[in-house]
């Protein structure tokens, strides 16, 4: 049901560095890292095994630290679409409507809301159309 999951934090350099030391005797280490040149506005550091990031921190020194990001995997691109528009109905706030993401990967379709408390809440697709 999890894709991933992602953490705001307050000092990028020294997290990204300490993530990757205590999650190394776990087998996991950097698997992307997405800039804030590539984002336009924050740096992103995914952790994982395998090449597939599942924790990720971003950037973000102002952001209350209890915001977190969840992304729930969808088994299709409509699916994907169906969630942005119930979140919507349902009181949530855009994030981010449904698309490509190439700057993950080729397939990375996503969308993203804000829920009720104001959490980063995403669904997203792997697979291409």
């Amino acid at each position: 049901m999890l894709d991933h999951i992602g953490v705001p934090v307050s000092n990028y350099a020294r997290s990204k560095a300490f993530y990757e030391r205590v999650l190394a005797p776990l087998g996991g280490g950097l698997a992307m890292e997405v800039t804030q040149e590539v984002t336009g506005s924050r740096s992103h550091a995914g952790f994982g095994k395998d090449g597939k990031p599942s924790f990720w921190i971003s950037a973000d020194p102002i952001a209350p630290l209890s915001a977190i990001h969840v992304a729930f995997v969808a088994p299709t691109r409509e699916a994907v679409d169906r969630f942005y528009a119930a979140a919507l109905a349902a009181g949530g706030t855009d994030n981010g409507p449904p698309g490509l993401r190439e700057h993950y990967h080729d397939n990375y379709y996503a969308a993203f809301v804000l829920d009720l408390d104001g959490h980063n809440v995403e669904a997203v697709c792997h697979l291409p159309e």
